[in-house]
Formats: structure tokens, sequence, C-alpha cells
């Protein structure tokens, strides 16, 4: 009779991982042309919004590949989280330097997203905190009215952009305190049973 063999941990150094590495690395890249350009909506702003918009789009590819080849870590869980408040932070910040976002709105969304990175650390020992639905789709909802602030479309296509950014911006906002509010209520519901 042999005896079962527990099952293999998946190593942290994989594939899903370099890429969700590799997204946080191009943060600083698209940050420094947002600021180079300084809202003059030249060839730096268009880059700026393209690698943005590329680095936001990988945010499923990584989870896909751990997924389907059982590479999911917990390195992995806590690293995908940050890439995206990396890049969304980042952008946003830059977006309010140049003057083309409210800092409030930055403030409200960095409070939130420092906030829960800070408590996912914090309790990484006890536990791993993966994205929940709401966190997911405010996600979704950030990449969009940040892809559509960092693109120049009113310079092509007229002011009434502008009446679309806002409204997707405040989408986002209100998705990003609602679920930093589902965060902390499913955080005290899960110590209570443990």
């Amino acid at each position: 009779m042999t005896t079962p063999t527990p099952a293999t941990v998946p190593s942290n150094w994989n594939l899903p991982n370099a890429i969700t590495v590799f997204r946080i690395l191009l943060a600083p890249l698209f940050i420094w042309w947002v600021l180079a350009d300084d809202g003059a909506d030249g060839p730096l702003r268009w880059w700026a919004a393209g690698l943005f918009i590329f680095a936001i789009a990988t945010d499923g590819i990584d989870g896909a590949i751990a997924r389907r080849t059982g590479q999911v870590t917990d390195l992995g869980k806590l690293l995908d989280p940050i890439a995206d408040k990396v890049l969304t932070g980042g952008a946003l910040v830059a977006l309010s330097i140049i003057g083309e976002l409210p800092v409030w709105v930055t403030v409200i969304v960095l409070v939130r997203e420092i906030g829960i990175t800070v408590h996912r650390m914090i309790v990484v020992s006890d536990h791993v905190v993966a994205a929940a639905w709401m966190g997911k789709l405010k996600t979704v909802a950030q990449a969009v009215a940040i892809s559509l602030a960092l693109l120049p479309f009113p310079m092509l296509l007229g002011d009434w952009v502008n009446v679309v950014n806002i409204i997707t911006m405040t989408i986002a906002v209100i998705l990003t305190i609602a679920s930093g509010i589902d965060y902390v209520i499913t955080e005290i519901r899960g110590r209570a049973r443990r």
C-alpha cells in the first residue's frame, strides 16, 4: 500500500507572477510619459495611454495562466491586486499633477487602495485575502475611467467626451468606496467565524 503524497505547491517563480511583476514595472514609464506630455496631448500622451491600457488589460492573462496551469500562489494573489493599484494609482496621481483630475478623487481612491493593501500585508501570515467580485468590478470600472481620461479624445472628438469621462470616473469612485466597505464587512465576518 502506497502512502499518498502531498499536493505539490507551485513555485513563486512562474510565468503568471513574472507577468504581474512586469505590469508593475511598466507603471513608472507610462507615468513619466504623462508627466512629460504635461497635458499637451502629444505623442507621449498617446504612448502613455496605450501602455496603461496594455498593462491593465494583461490583468486577466496572469490569473488565467495561473489557474489553467495550476500555478496559483499566495504571492500571486498578493501581487496581482498590488499591480492593479500601482497602475491605477500612478495614473490618477499623474492626472492630478497635470490638473486633469480633481485631487480629491485621487485621494479617495488611494486611501481605499493603500488601506486595503496594507491590511492584506498585515494579515498575510494568517490568511490571504483574494479579490472579491466587487473589487474586480471596481478594478474594471477604474481601468475604463482612467483609460478614457488618459486618451486625448476631447481634442479629436470634442468636449462632449469630457462628460463621458466625468460619468465613468464617478462610477469608478462610487465602486471604489462600495468595494472598500464590502471588503471591511467581509473581513469582520471572516474574523468572527475564525
